[in-house]
């Protein structure tokens, strides 16, 4: 079993609602959805481009997938985020846009993000004495050969290549675009997400993630609330 942290939107938000039925799947109920069709871009094909990320849930990691350390439980990792959320204020994402980034397309913040960084190295810090080493093969996995030092850097010591300075907070929304669907495929997405990305994302809780088994869809195993009476509004 892996576990990730994740950020995904409130249960029952416009942003959640839009997210899921994109992607084809709840990661909260596990239950597929049908997908949405565009002029040009039919549920068929949407299907296709967004079938890796569906595994995922729509989400954006803060902490990627790990498996436990040998000496870390789940209760342990369940009680450490309750009490980490707690002392964690809620605070908001400015706005989100639809973005392209190397090829993929996703949801990225519409401005300054310095408070979600912030939020985003510390769960990464806080929580790395419950992961486990990476394995040859998990390293294998993230094709170390084509990664900076930096990223290589990051993988080895932190299980994820993107982390802290190499950050940038992304909910993905498809597979690799070929450069001929590319265009057709963000127009579909900024024209659908639209309603969603008109103001602020509240974040308001932690989302622990769980994967079953290897290569079994991602489910939202907990949400623990960050603390209320606290929140920080943060503007694009």
């Amino acid at each position: 079993m892996r576990y990730a942290l994740y950020f995904t939107p409130e249960a029952g938000s416009e942003l959640a609602t839009l997210g899921d039925a994109w992607l084809g799947r709840s990661p909260a109920t596990g239950k597929t959805i049908e997908q949405p069709d565009f002029p040009g871009l039919p549920g068929s094909d949407l299907a296709r481009f967004t079938g890796p990320a569906r595994r995922y849930g729509f989400h954006g990691t803060l902490k990627a997938p790990f498996r436990l350390a040998p000496d870390a439980s789940e209760a342990g990792l369940l009680e450490a985020i309750r009490s980490f959320a707690s002392d964690t204020p809620a605070f908001e994402i400015g706005a989100l846009k639809v973005d392209l980034l190397e090829g993929f397309l996703a949801l990225t913040p519409d401005g300054p993000a310095d408070e979600l960084n912030s939020f985003a190295n510390r769960v990464v810090e806080h929580f790395e004495p419950f992961r486990d080493e990476l394995s040859e093969r998990e390293i294998e996995r993230r094709n170390p050969d084509r990664l900076s030092s930096a990223e290589l850097k990051n993988l080895l010591r932190w299980g994820y290549p993107y982390v802290f300075g190499l950050f940038r907070f992304h909910m993905t929304l498809s597979t690799r675009l070929p450069e001929a669907d590319a265009q057709r495929v963000m127009r579909a997405a900024t024209q659908y997400f639209a309603p969603a990305l008109n103001g602020p994302v509240a974040v308001r809780t932690l989302a622990l993630f769980v994967e079953p088994e290897p290569g079994a869809p991602f489910r939202i195993h907990s949400r623990m609330p960050l603390a209320t009476g606290q929140q920080h509004r943060k503007t694009a």
